[in-house]
């Protein structure tokens, strides 16, 4: 396993994955396609499409390119092999060589044929026709898109493989090798699915993402998924025209205080049962009066004379959700990675508890 060829080949195929995937590091160092190249890219913000369009082409162009790179790599980490003379190349690598230079070929011929016309056989050249008028052509509808992109109240997210851009026209989904567009006022919008993780890879707080179809009635245009965090859902929806139809029957969750309570929730039906003796009734609580009270607070963390944590004393008097936005209103708003640690006064008596002591009553 220590061998140059093993060692080359594992680290080339790390850094292939993230040259075509492009983590978050890559970006912070430059190691993307559009960074490499941004001086023939020329600026996104001044001609969206046009930018797109030579992205794109390039972007396959590159990536074509990475098989051959690592036959050239292997040339020198496996020396004994002679690569670098053809005709005395093991056979499986002369077919890999064959097939590493077949790719660009193939991708240099398609991107010359993109590149025909001014770009007229591009794929998103042909997608923008479809939106065009009868007496004008795609790029009418590229100047369009040029123009909403540069204005600053547009809508925009997502990682840079899959972005989602919303101006007052367009909706436009963008992807490494592709750009999908449709039009505000031609499309039917439909939240399909939704994911829960517990953890976001930027924080410790837990993360909805939404999958929104969004399907055009022109029957030409190909109807695409758009994904983002629920927290965007509302901005999301102001500048669409069109209504969002929720056709999974998702609860969304629009804020960190939604996702926080879910969050509470679910930790607190872990803890130990609270049993309230038998002549004691139970009170409307006293946050919302819609429901009984149903939880008690009770020192589970550590022992009754250690920690910042205290005992209550108090009947139950509070239901789990108005807790929890009780929980959640008392906490830092710019630091939310703290709010699961952290103890607060109980609304009542102002005896310090943390999440450990929330009991569900039974």
């Amino acid at each position: 396993m220590d061998s140059p060829e093993v060692t080359f080949t594992l680290a080339y195929i790390v850094f292939s994955v993230c040259f075509v995937f492009t983590p978050n590091e890559f970006h912070s160092a430059g190691l993307t396609v559009q960074n490499l190249l941004s001086g023939w890219l020329g600026i996104e913000d001044v001609a969206f499409v046009q930018y797109h369009l030579r992205r794109t082409t390039v972007t396959m162009l590159v990536h074509s390119l990475l098989p051959l790179g690592y036959y050239l790599g292997m040339c020198f980490a496996a020396s004994e092999k002679q690569l670098y003379y053809f005709n005395q190349a093991p056979e499986g690598w002369k077919l890999f060589l064959l097939l590493s230079v077949s790719f660009p070929t193939i991708t240099c011929t398609i991107a010359y044929y993109w590149s025909r016309k001014r770009w007229d056989c591009h794929p998103l050249a042909r997608t923008l026709a479809l939106h065009a008028l009868p007496q004008s052509g795609w790029r009418a509808v590229a100047s369009s898109i040029n123009t909403e992109f540069r204005r600053i109240d547009k809508f925009a997210t997502g990682a840079p493989g899959a972005r989602v851009i919303v101006t007052d026209t367009w909706v436009m989904k963008v992807t490494t090798y592709h750009i999908h567009v449709a039009q505000q006022q031609d499309i039917h919008l439909t939240v399909t699915d939704s994911r829960q993780h517990e953890l976001s890879p930027d924080s410790n707080l837990p993360v909805q993402f939404l999958t929104i179809r969004v399907a055009s009635i022109n029957p030409l245009v190909k109807a695409f998924d758009i994904r983002l965090n629920s927290t965007e859902y509302g901005e999301l929806r102001e500048k669409l025209h069109a209504p969002i139809r929720n056709a999974a029957n998702v609860v969304i969750h629009q804020s960190l205080g939604d996702l926080f309570l879910e969050t509470f929730t679910s930790l607190v039906e872990i803890n130990p049962p609270y049993s309230i003796p038998s002549n004691q009734e139970l009170e409307p609580c006293i946050g919302c009066m819609q429901i009984s009270a149903n939880i008690k607070l009770v020192k589970n963390c550590q022992e009754s004379n250690e920690g910042e944590c205290q005992q209550c004393y108090c009947r139950p008097m509070w239901c789990l959700t108005c807790m929890g936005k009780w929980f959640a209103s008392r906490q830092d708003q710019q630091h939310p990675e703290t709010w699961l640690s952290s103890q607060v006064p109980c609304p009542t008596c102002r005896a310090k508890f943390c999440i450990l002591d929330v009991c569900i009553i039974h």
